[in-house]
């Protein structure tokens, strides 16, 4: 079986990324935003949700910039969130702010889950997720 890519998970919501180098992010036709989140930033939310929380803080560049004006946006809208979830064995290399694009990942798509920005303070974010 092949690997997905980026690319390829967001079509899945019919979504056509920005810029497949650097955009993690992408506002779909039916107004939800289609967001790829990292696997090792999932936590056990209440009521049996699946949270993601991480930081902007540490990343740089243009990714960063859509990624945080989009969910700003989604967040005082409180738009529908769909969920890529993007796996990788080199979480140190990503947590330490290290380029992502230099490391192995599969992405999964999870169109039976659906969500909201429940928390955004500009760096610190919160998704949480239940099923559709």
């Amino acid at each position: 079986m092949s690997r997905l890519g980026i690319k390829e998970a967001f079509a899945r919501y019919g979504v056509t990324l920005r810029n497949v180098q650097w955009s993690v992010s992408a506002w779909a036709p039916d107004g939800s935003l289609v967001v790829s989140l990292w696997a090792h930033h999932y936590r056990r939310g209440p009521g049996g949700t699946a949270e993601y929380a991480a930081t902007t803080a540490r990343w740089d560049g243009p990714g960063k910039n859509e990624f945080k004006d989009n969910v700003e946006r989604a967040f005082k809208d409180q738009s529908t969130i769909r969920l890529v979830i993007v796996s990788t064995h080199e979480t140190d290399h990503v947590e330490s702010g290290k380029d992502a694009s230099l490391v192995v990942k599969d992405f999964h798509v999870r169109p039976d889950l659906v969500g909201r920005v429940i928390a955004f303070d500009g760096l610190d974010y919160v998704f949480s997720f239940h099923k559709a």
